[in-house]
């Protein structure tokens, strides 16, 4: 087996269970344009993500990376009509892309992008009260995992779903001695989920046409 096999695998769920959509082809092209790197969400994962929003029933999402605003769009559509989503995004440039798209999804109203750098957005949104949010996707600059899960954490309540993308590495997760800042990252987050009493936490391994990787859940049992 190899990516084109599971690339082909995706289409076909994509073309079946998932299905296209206009707003978010709309948002992947413009992205593209942009020239962001290539590592939005593929559909089956963003269908997933909104499934888990749905099942939480969750009225306060928080995201952790926006790059173009597909996993945005795809968590906010889960939400009631007075629901919102906080995203943080680094770059002004993506974050503008983003917006267009999120506002050509009709989805303005719920989304709101924050630029910045995460770890100083996050206190602020603390402060704010903006939580607690019913579900967190941790999807930025991997060596800050341990923080932005820290954060999400304080920011949960019991019952609250945290989840952390690209956690696999292409397998390199297992490597103690990596001189990657990322794998570190994550080597890091699972060492600290770990010994977290508050959640009860999984990793998964996926693969797609991102290749292999995975991502980490946790459920908060106890809020911080």
């Amino acid at each position: 087996m190899d990516k084109q096999q599971w690339t082909a695998v995706e289409d076909y769920f994509v073309s079946t269970v998932v299905g296209r959509d206009e707003a978010l082809d709309a948002a992947a092209a413009d992205a593209q344009r942009a020239g962001m790197p290539a590592i939005a969400v593929p559909p089956n994962h963003g269908k997933f993500l909104q499934l888990l929003a749905l099942m939480q029933g969750a009225q306060r999402i928080l995201e952790v990376g926006t790059l173009g605003g597909l996993s945005a769009i795809w968590m906010a559509r889960a939400l009631p009509d007075n629901g919102r989503l906080v995203t943080l995004e680094y770059n002004e440039a993506y974050a503008d892309v983003a917006r267009t798209s999120i506002a050509r999804a009709g989805l303005a109203d719920r989304i709101e992008v924050r630029v910045g750098a995460a770890l100083e957005t996050l206190p602020v949104l603390a402060r704010e009260g903006a939580g607690p949010f019913d579900l967190a996707f941790l999807d930025a600059d991997k060596e800050n995992n341990p923080a932005y899960f820290e954060w999400a954490l304080e920011m949960a309540r019991p019952g609250s779903v945290i989840v952390v993308d690209n956690v696999v590495r292409g397998g390199r997760v297992l490597e103690a001695d990596s001189d990657d800042a990322m794998v570190q990252g994550v080597r890091r987050l699972h060492t600290m989920v770990a010994a977290e009493p508050r959640v009860r936490a999984t990793s998964l391994q996926t693969v797609d046409s991102k290749e292999y990787d995975g991502f980490l859940m946790a459920y908060v049992d106890k809020s911080a």
